[in-house]
């Protein structure tokens, strides 16, 4: 079963539909003991850093997700999801991550504006693949993923930056660690190659 985890925050349903019309077991779920014993888990997350830590905490579910990754069964974090396994975000004020990742959450830069671009960054943008892994098969660089953020995150180890992504400034659209790996883009919402991604991660063994 892959949990999709519940913790008040998060377009919850279109994962699990997604994950289901590829033909797997997916299932939303607040229930700390089921997010442990999953086979994988799904961590999304839309809306402020702050108040997904908060309605992580609160829930129960950070301490619960925190078994799961180290299960080493398959984890994934979509948009704010991952930004919360970084080490903090300065959306609003500064907040602490999870710090599985090594890295500080920022606003896109307001210079962008004046080069045309808007914030958020709303829509299609192409990616540039950085490493080899089975996650990525069928993916290439040039490939089109659905990004909704206001917020991004530069990756500051080697190794772990999967793809990313230019959107005034150069950022971490993926990142991968053991068996933990995260999407700043939306896959649910990325069509073909979003359901590409999320099939290869219902099939990862890591």
């Amino acid at each position: 079963m892959i949990a999709v985890i519940d913790y008040g925050m998060g377009n919850l349903r279109s994962v699990e539909k997604a994950l289901q019309s590829l033909g797997f077991d997916a299932q939303i779920t607040s229930d700390p003991e089921k997010v442990v014993k999953a086979d994988r888990a799904v961590l999304p997350g839309v809306g402020a850093f702050a108040d997904c830590r908060t309605g992580l905490v609160d829930s129960g579910l950070r301490e619960a997700a925190a078994q799961f990754i180290k299960t080493g069964k398959p984890f994934l974090g979509i948009c704010v999801g991952m930004q919360l396994l970084f080490e903090k975000s300065l959306e609003f004020g500064e907040h602490e991550g999870l710090g599985y990742f090594k890295g500080t959450v920022r606003k896109f830069p307001d210079e962008i504006i004046a080069r045309g671009m808007k914030i958020p960054q709303m829509g299609w943008n192409r990616i540039n693949k950085k490493m080899t892994h089975p996650l990525l098969d069928g993916i290439e660089t040039g490939d089109y993923f659905y990004f909704v953020h206001s917020y991004c995150v530069k990756a500051e180890e080697a190794g772990v930056e999967a793809l990313s992504c230019e959107y005034g400034i150069d950022f971490s659209a993926m990142v991968i660690r053991d068996n933990m790996a995260a999407t700043q883009f939306h896959p649910e919402k990325s069509q073909k190659l979003g359901l590409h991604l999320l099939k290869n991660f219902g099939e990862w063994k890591c």
